[in-house]
Order: structure tokens, then sequence, then C-alpha cells
């Protein structure tokens, strides 16, 4: 028998909580405000509650949008083309949900075909949609390698996530200039090192 740990699920890992309404987020921002030490209803302030709700809307948009509906238009005629598709230099903008504050970094995705390829906007979109959740950026780079070989069962998937985390650069240690980088390799990126170092290779800017 088997003493593995079983895999953690990292698709699903969105809560089904209800949501407060509006009003009360906005009320929630206005005791933020006062608890700052400053007063919520001041000239500068009074809207400002409507403004971080409308920014919240924008900032957490994908919680309400589904990966595999994004990737789940498929085009089957390849004409024989087997190797990696690749995408460099995604803007990534999320925030940590330890503290949550901005990171800023750039992601870098690809996958080898089978039968099927998707488009190449709907891969930018995946990353879009983890990105704009509460995060950690180890947990997205993994949901979105997940979200690739679940939607497209291709031989194998990479992704690279470099980023530089706010809640480190301007709180606690204070290390404005230090850069995260996170991988995921799946199928034969995984069991294959030369087809890592092809693709670490290949992302490196011309």
């Amino acid at each position: 028998m088997s003493t593995e740990t079983p895999k953690k699920p990292v698709l699903k890992a969105v809560a089904n909580a209800p949501r407060p309404s509006k009003e009360e987020a906005m009320e929630a921002v206005r005791t933020l405000i006062a608890w700052a030490g400053d007063n919520p209803d001041r000239e500068g302030l009074k809207d400002t509650p409507k403004r971080v709700v409308n920014a919240y809307n924008e900032w957490y948009r994908g919680y309400d949008m589904d990966p595999a509906e994004e990737l789940s238009r498929v085009f089957e005629d390849v004409s024989g083309y087997d190797d990696m598709v690749i995408l460099r230099e995604i803007d990534v903008e999320s925030h940590c949900e330890h503290h949550m504050a901005p990171f800023l970094g750039t992601a870098y995705v690809a996958y080898l075909p089978t039968d099927k390829v998707v488009g190449i906007s709907k891969l930018v979109k995946v990353v879009e949609i983890f990105a704009k959740r509460l995060q950690t950026q180890e947990t997205m780079t993994a949901q979105i390698a997940e979200a690739i070989d679940d939607a497209l069962k291709p031989r194998g998937s990479a992704v690279m996530i470099d980023a530089v985390h706010q809640c480190m650069s301007t709180r606690g240690v204070h290390h404005p200039n230090v850069s995260t980088i996170t991988t995921q390799f799946t199928g034969e990126f995984k069991t294959n090192p030369a087809l890592q170092e092809r693709f670490l290779r290949l992302i490196k800017p011309a």
C-alpha cells in the first residue's frame, strides 16, 4: 500500500463563501481608514470606500472567471506540429494572500501539444485569471500548469514566474530589489532535464 500523501488539488482553491454586499464592503473600508488613524468623512476620503471597492472588483475579478472555460476551445489541425509552444513575458499583477499587498512580475508558459492546441491569447487569460485572486506565487505557478494539463492533455507543460513582492519591499525586511522565481514542470518537461534547459534558454531575453 502506498504511503504517499495524495496530491492536493490546486485548481479548486476558491471558497464559495457568501459575499457581503457592496455597502458592507464600503463600510469595512471606512472602518480600516478610521483604524489607520484618519477620518473617513473628511473631503479627501469620503469617496475612498467606493473607489476601493471598485478597485477590488478589478484586482480580484479572477474569482468570477473559469480557466477551463477559457481553454475549452481547441484546434485539432496542428499539421504534425509537436514541438514547444512558448509564451514569454506575460505581465503578472497579483496580490499576496498573506498581506494583500501587490506582487508584480512576468510569467513564461510552455506546453508540448499532442493532437490539439489552443489560441495563444487563452494562455495569457489563464495566467490573468489566477493572478486576479489572492495568491501565493508558488500556488499560482502550479495552478497555471495544472489548468493547461487538465484542458489540453499535453505531453508536458512548463511555467516560470519571476515577481517582486511589495509585502517584502515596502514592509518587513524592506528589500525592494529581491525577486522571487518559481517553476513548475509536468510530463516530459519534468522527466527530461534537457527539455527543461531548452525551455529556460528560450525564454531568456534575446
